[in-house]
């Protein structure tokens, strides 16, 4: 990388909490000296029923101990969130659950998509059987209200991608007011059934 791309002064990649486990601490020291920086992992949330239904391999235990480890060798990190991943039902125990994972960490940046959920999925089989209810579009935004206005932690939140049918983003905690604000004002302004009709109608994400 030094030798071709002499100019470049971070290299970063999308991972998982389970890509860190198999390394040393020393080793994520060694690689960060090397310029290896700005992981954004796919953590979707810190509910470990959540977790464990959705088959991610890891829970709350193992994100916080990677993710200190990160800290500890000095190498910055992101999260992804999947807003949807409670289920109908679940999501203030679930956005509680997740929000006391993330307070004792230190994200840069949290990245939230929507869940969408295709029939050629394991979990639309879920849904059929009646093992897992989905979130209505509006209980998705209002668990990223509920999850913009738990984190206590020095993070820039952001809505990106095209599963995400409202935009919100800025610097917690000093952008929590107008944030949830927002929120607020589009869920009592949109109507579920053109929500889901956009959910329905994203060929991909």
């Amino acid at each position: 990388m030094r030798k071709y791309y002499p100019k470049v002064q971070s290299i970063g990649c999308f991972a998982r909490i389970t890509d860190i486990t198999p390394k040393t601490t020393e080793q994520l020291r060694e690689l960060r000296g090397l310029g290896y920086n700005s992981l954004t992992i796919g953590v979707e949330a810190g509910d470990e029923e959540s977790l464990s239904f959705m088959h991610k391999g890891f829970g709350r235990k193992e994100i916080i101990e990677e993710c200190k480890r990160l800290e500890e060798a000095g190498m910055d990190y992101n999260f992804f969130y999947l807003a949807g991943i409670y289920g109908s039902g679940h999501m203030e125990e679930g956005v509680k659950n997740t929000a006391e994972v993330f307070n004792q960490l230190h994200p840069k940046v949290i990245v939230s998509s929507m869940l969408t959920v295709y029939p050629t999925s394991e979990l639309y089989r879920e849904i059929q059987a009646g093992n897992w209810t989905e979130e209505t579009e509006i209980e998705k935004l209002y668990e990223l209200r509920t999850l913009v206005g738990s984190l206590d932690i020095d993070t820039y939140f952001a809505t990106m991608g095209a599963s995400n049918c409202i935009n919100v983003e800025g610097h917690l905690p000093k952008d929590r007011g107008r944030m949830v604000k927002w929120l607020d004002e589009v869920i009592g302004a949109v109507d579920e059934k053109e929500l889901r009709r956009y959910r329905e109608n994203l060929r991909h994400l």
